[in-house]
């Protein structure tokens, strides 16, 4: 399988026909196909299919999800685009080096890079799941891009980076386990830290925090399916231990 069949593209609630067109069109420049659109009224309309130019294809095979979660239930990475930056929303990378990472990962795993609304871009709850934020430098007169340019923007680099890794022979094929059972590890985590009381009862701000650092810890870089097993053989553990000294008082 080529590279580029693991890389896919999400618009969260895009308001433009157009501009989804025109994202549509701009991955298709760069060789990409997998488009996913999430909580979006028609976008399949005269508008979008013009700005497509010969990029239908793509705009048609467009996969629309209800939500955020569903969308990169399947996803073993997942990088977030914004301008917003803040101590509090996890660690940001440039795009240079965030695609040269998506590029390294997507050898044998699905990745995804996220684009928030036109008009505010990505929620906290949305940053929360995204393992690091990408930031594309612009002016600071004009920092905001359009969405279609924004694809635009990160395509040609994700593209660029394959090209330059693969003459240096730089990839990590390893394969990471995807959304869907990283969601489960940190249910069980959450419970854990709960029961030894790592985590205040009732404390759901800090019970929040602690969540979302191992998040983006984790999330980072993702972890493969050994290393998921073995973290559950460990809170496996932790829990017999801890219910045979409950038997014993």
């Amino acid at each position: 399988m080529n590279w580029k069949d693991n890389i896919y593209f999400i618009l969260i609630e895009p308001k433009d026909a157009g501009n989804i067109g025109a994202a549509a069109r701009a991955i298709k420049n760069m060789g990409f196909r997998n488009l996913r659109i999430v909580r979006s009224e028609e976008f399949i309309t005269d508008e979008s299919k013009w700005m497509a130019h010969n990029a239908l294809d793509v705009l048609k095979d467009a996969i629309r999800f209800d939500n955020f979660a569903d969308s990169v239930s399947d996803i073993s990475l997942v990088a977030g685009t914004t301008r917003r930056k803040g101590r509090t929303r996890g660690v940001f990378m440039d795009m240079r080096d965030a695609s040269a990472k998506l590029y390294s990962t997507a050898q044998a795993n699905k990745v995804a890079v996220v684009f928030g609304r036109e008009s505010r871009g990505l929620l906290n709850d949305e940053v929360d799941e995204c393992g690091f934020l990408i930031t594309i430098p612009a002016s600071r007169e004009q920092p905001s891009l359009n969405l279609a340019q924004a694809v635009m923007l990160s395509a040609y680099e994700l593209s660029m980076a394959g090209r330059l890794i693969a003459v240096e022979g730089k990839n990590n094929d390893a394969k990471r386990v995807c959304q869907k059972e990283l969601q489960k590890l940190y249910s069980r985590i959450t419970e854990l830290l709960k029961t030894l009381e790592y985590i205040p009862n009732g404390n759901l701000d800090i019970e929040k925090k602690i969540i979302v650092n191992i998040k983006h810890f984790i999330g980072r870089s993702g972890i493969t399916e050994w290393e998921l097993k073995m973290v559950h053989g460990i809170i496996t553990r932790i829990e017999l231990i801890l219910k045979a000294k409950e038997n014993v008082l």
